[in-house]
């Protein structure tokens, strides 16, 4: 992942937030992933970013991208 995206992840009972790349990880943590992917979408469209939103299980469940296509796909 680029640095600066924005990752919503489930660790030690709770679901967090943080910004790849560097080493920030946002200090509130969430009882809700809803309440997590809430703010880390905030959080990504305030910084032009993406948003990866990780499952329980780690895998990468969604990305949705707020103004920054790393991507040069034509068409």
């Amino acid at each position: 992942m680029p640095t600066g995206d924005v990752e919503t992840y489930h660790r030690d009972g709770a679901w967090h937030n943080r910004i790849e790349g560097t080493g920030v990880t946002v200090p509130e943590s969430y009882v809700t992933k809803h309440e997590a992917v809430e703010a880390g979408r905030e959080m990504a469209r305030q910084r032009k970013v993406e948003h990866i939103i990780r499952n329980e299980n780690g895998q990468i469940g969604e990305r949705t991208s707020y103004g920054h296509d790393p991507r040069g796909v034509k068409g």
